[in-house]
């Protein structure tokens, strides 16, 4: 098969939670225990992290595999979704997996899938830790993708474990309170591995400590080291609690809210120093450094000046609230918010959460899963939003660059998939 052969067979025979939501959804370690037991079991032949939570995982697992690569080591990083490419998911260093190897790897356990049904992300897993065991990597920085303690990366016995902010998203599989989500994403915890969580949170903290406790795993709030502020400037304050050193960093990811993600890197770096070591130098320019060292994108990304232009990832509460109180730390004169969404999100709450003084210009992205523009503009109408309708994310966009002027502010947003289909990102 071609790549772009591969990649039609992958969409469409095997279900894809990026494309048709919960219906692709396997609530078990079944099949990816099955696909990497037939692939000589990958995932054990070499070290890793993982990373799970709701908010701030991704921008997290980049942080740490650019301050590693920078130290020297060969890093595998795999995080989802992708937003252009499906090669974005599996990187070595920074570098994508090649097509040829995603040819290769299917073709290998092609004659399997029948018998094992796997689903598009359980493929993308057991691929990344095939490709990772051939190309020999030092470690790996691995994402959970939904959840944490029936997602498919759950099969890894890691040297270390990390869990970011947990907030409400995708309620329908992990439970509908934050401390239900949380004991979802406390089953990354295993035996006697240290775990960190990144923010102290009193509805979440008893669903850690039990689990930790459970597994006689050590268990690390990062706060209880590092005391992290956002300065006006764009860098960011870090100090020691423990040496009452104080540190200050420029992050190539400039967002607020990259606050909370800040500390439990560097708890993390602790960490891994016994096996990895890594200097401040290191620290410092991975941290600057990691668009250009890992490619990613989507996270409070500047995408042009006058007007200013932003797209952010963001598609849950506690992560619009926080992308919506960066805006409002901006200067401008009119703010212009070109939004879509999935229609298996809490649209109404995420709609709320939205400035009424704004003009908006709604889209729906070329996905099953995304809401309607008739069914988005029926709910902005209904809140008193001054929306205009748009057939795609680029005809959206292209409306509000002609309506802003210089000193405006135009956000894109809402949905991963509506930053994914943004042009030239």
């Amino acid at each position: 098969m071609t790549y772009q052969e591969t990649l039609t067979y992958l969409y469409e025979q095997l279900p894809a939670f990026q494309r048709i939501g919960g219906a692709a959804y396997k609530a078990d370690l079944k099949n990816i225990t099955q696909l990497c037991k037939l692939l000589g079991n990958p995932q054990k032949q070499f070290p890793s992290v993982h990373v799970a939570g709701t908010n701030g995982k991704g921008s997290t697992c980049h942080f740490l595999a650019s301050i590693l690569q920078e130290a020297g080591y060969r890093i595998g990083l795999t995080t989802s979704p992708h937003l252009r490419s499906f090669t974005e998911r599996i990187r070595i260093n920074g570098q994508e997996i090649a097509e040829e190897s995603v040819v290769a790897f299917v073709e290998e356990i092609q004659p399997h899938l029948q018998k094992v049904q796997p689903s598009f992300f359980e493929i993308a897993v057991a691929m990344a830790f095939w490709y990772f065991a051939q190309q020999k990597v030092e470690i790996a920085i691995v994402e959970v993708g939904l959840g944490g303690r029936l997602d498919s990366t759950n099969i890894i016995y890691p040297l270390l474990s990390v869990i970011t902010a947990i907030g409400y998203d995708h309620q329908q599989f992990l439970g509908n309170t934050l401390a239900e989500i949380a004991a979802e994403k406390a089953g990354i915890i295993k035996s006697e591995v240290p775990v960190i969580i990144t923010e102290k949170h009193p509805e979440t903290r008893p669903a850690f400590e039990q689990k930790a406790i459970a597994e006689g795993s050590t268990l690390l709030f990062a706060e209880d080291f590092y005391e992290v502020t956002y300065g006006l400037s764009g860098y960011f304050s870090a100090k020691n609690k423990i040496t009452l050193k104080n540190e200050v960093y420029q992050l190539g990811l400039s967002g607020q809210y990259q606050e909370k993600n800040l500390g439990g890197v560097l708890k993390a770096i602790d960490i891994l120093q016994a096996q990895f070591p890594v200097e401040a130098t290191h620290i410092q320019a991975g941290l600057a450094k990691v668009v250009q060292n890992t490619g990613i994108k989507g996270r409070w990304q500047l995408l042009q000046e006058r007007p200013t232009v932003v797209c952010d990832t963001a598609h849950n509460e506690a992560a619009l609230k926080v992308v919506m109180q960066q805006i409002k730390q901006h200067a401008y004169q009119q703010l212009h918010l070109v939004m879509g969404f999935m229609k298996d999100k809490a649209v109404d709450k995420l709609l709320d959460l939205l400035p009424k003084q704004a003009h908006y210009y709604l889209c729906q992205p070329a996905l099953q899963r995304a809401l309607s523009v008739e069914a988005l503009l029926q709910k902005a109408t209904e809140r008193g939003l001054r929306a205009t309708t748009h057939q795609s994310v680029v005809e959206a966009i292209q409306a509000a660059q002609e309506a802003a002027q210089p000193d405006d502010f135009i956000y894109i947003g809402g949905s991963t998939f509506v930053v994914a289909e943004i042009p030239n990102l």
